[in-house]
C-alpha cells in the first residue's frame, strides 16, 4: 500500500512501538492500582491497553512516515 511507504522499515516501526509501549504500559498499571488498590484490575487494565496501542501507534507511525511535509532535505 502506498499510504504506508517511508523512510522507515516496518520492523523499526514495531520495535519502536513496542518500547514505547512498554515504558506506556508501566505508567498504565501503576496509575491503575493507585487509583484502585487492587493489582488485579491494575494488571486487566494495562494487558489490554498495551495491544490496542501497540496497534494504533505501528499505524500512527507509518502514516506519519509517508507524510512528505515539515522533513528537511538531506
Amino acid at each position: 500500500m502506498v499510504l504506508f511507504r517511508g523512510a522507515e522499515t516496518h520492523a523499526r516501526s514495531v520495535l519502536k512501538a513496542i518500547s514505547w509501549r512498554a515504558l506506556g504500559t508501566l505508567d498504565t498499571f501503576a496509575i491503575s492500582w493507585l487509583l484502585t488498590g487492587r493489582v488485579e484490575i491494575a494488571g486487566s487494565i494495562a494487558g489490554l491497553e498495551i495491544v490496542t496501542k501497540i496497534a494504533w501507534y505501528y499505524l500512527h507511525e507509518r502514516v506519519w512516515a509517508a507524510i512528505h511535509w515539515g522533513r528537511r532535505q538531506n
